[in-house]
């Protein structure tokens, strides 16, 4: 919502002076430069994105634009699926996640907690990393660097909209120049035509260079921010995520390494200690069974 209220301003400020200095809307609004820019800045989009990027750019594109994010209610139930996780664990061993981690879907500990288990990719992640310990797999002080691995392959896939964005922004003012010289030559053939059908196309060509830059530093530069905010949050949560498992896995109390976790948030999401901890104690600690 914000990233829309930010648009509709750069959109109001920049036609509001331009309606102050005496012009007028319609003067900007040329079809043939909006398909030149629109059109080449779609084919860049496409060319420099491989399938997968440009599914992932459109989902983080249309996320910005919903305002859609991880905030403190959703990390707070992180902690609190941890925490349960982690206690269950502590009680039965390890082997006692096991049906919860096959099953998440029909899991009694995972199912309260909506915000997590409807995100695959949060529940894959999570699941991956409990697994090996569950399996004896691997040795605890032997997880940290493994679960480092998949964190910069998903950091490295979530950079990859960033790149194809920046891309497209750098390149919004030259395809405006395009749009302007095409207008021009069209100036240029409509000469016989006099000077205010001149003005007029020539009036259309600035246009595409405007569009261009407007475009650039106005809207797709700051919405290539936005994600990146975005995608800086949601390391942090599977950042935390890795921090707590990996604390558990080498010995720490339940309530412990749910305080790890905790740390390695940003403050603006991060629940207070005292605040954590008083709603982890209050969670049952009765060793549900998944499914049940």
């Amino acid at each position: 919502m914000l990233l829309l209220i930010g648009f509709i301003i750069v959109l109001g400020a920049t036609l509001g002076g331009f309606m102050i200095a005496g012009g007028k809307p319609l003067a900007l609004v040329h079809v043939s430069e909006f398909v030149v820019i629109g059109g080449v800045a779609l084919g860049i989009l496409v060319v420099a994105s491989p399938f997968p990027t440009l599914l992932l750019t459109l989902r983080k594109i249309i996320g910005a634009l919903k305002g859609t994010g991880t905030g403190k209610p959703e990390h707070l139930d992180l902690m609190k699926l941890l925490f349960e996780l982690f206690s269950l664990g502590r009680r039965g061993g390890v082997i006692a996640l096991e049906d919860h981690l096959t099953k998440p879907k029909e899991s009694s500990i995972f199912s309260k907690y909506p915000t997590f288990v409807n995100d695959a990719e949060r529940v894959e992640f999570l699941c991956n990393s409990l697994r090996p310990i569950v399996d004896g797999r691997i040795k605890p002080e032997q997880l940290e660097p493994v679960l480092d691995h998949d964190l910069e392959a998903m950091e490295e896939q979530a950079h990859g909209p960033i790149h194809v964005l920046q891309l497209i922004g750098d390149s919004l003012p030259g395809v405006g120049i395009v749009a302007a010289v095409l207008g021009i030559i069209n100036t240029m053939a409509a000469i016989a035509d006099g000077p205010e059908k001149v003005g007029e196309r020539v009036a259309a060509a600035l246009t595409g260079t405007f569009l261009g830059i407007l475009a650039a530093y106005g809207f797709v530069n700051p919405l290539t921010s936005r994600i990146q905010v975005l995608n800086n949050v949601q390391h942090q949560y599977f950042k935390s995520i890795k921090k707590g498992v990996v604390a558990f896995a080498n010995g720490l109390a339940p309530l412990m390494a749910v305080e790890i976790a905790r740390r390695t948030l940003d403050h603006s999401v991060q629940p207070g200690p005292d605040e954590l901890e008083a709603i982890l104690k209050s969670i049952p600690t009765s060793a549900p069974a998944a499914g049940g």
